[in-house]
């Protein structure tokens, strides 16, 4: 094995096991603030939930494997290190990003649901 091989299989290693991580902890962690948002409608919370999640690792993993191409080659210890450190910190920053507009979106839309007036619903009696 080549050590550019070596180092694209750390570097996959590395970046999809922290998108993973990072991905079931948003996901974990944030279904409470889904359910305020989407006012207790556990429902649809959940498909958001889990939406979000596919979503999230879709544009995470294909960002890392499409990243594996670009940076340039090492050919010893220090240039593997410094690549892969490189790399991997590309991933971290995306993954900050990423996550900062979900939040972002989400607190929007949860302002903007608090905003709206209350729906008075009117109980017409029944027959009887």
């Amino acid at each position: 094995m080549s050590p550019m091989t070596a180092n694209h299989l750390v570097y996959l290693t590395l970046s999809v096991a922290i998108t993973v991580f990072v991905g079931r902890t948003l996901h974990r962690h944030g279904q409470p603030f889904l359910i305020d948002v989407f006012q207790r409608n556990e429902t649809l919370a959940d498909a958001v939930n889990h939406l979000l999640l596919v979503g999230f690792y879709l544009l995470n993993i294909g960002l890392a494997t499409w990243g594996v191409r670009y940076g340039g080659t090492a050919t010893t210890l220090r240039e593997s290190v410094d690549l892969i450190s490189t790399k991997v910190g590309w991933v971290l920053a995306i993954l900050g990003v990423m996550h900062f507009l979900n939040a972002v979106v989400l607190c929007a839309i949860r302002r903007w649901k608090l905003a709206q007036p209350l729906e008075i619903v009117e109980f017409l009696d029944g027959p009887g």
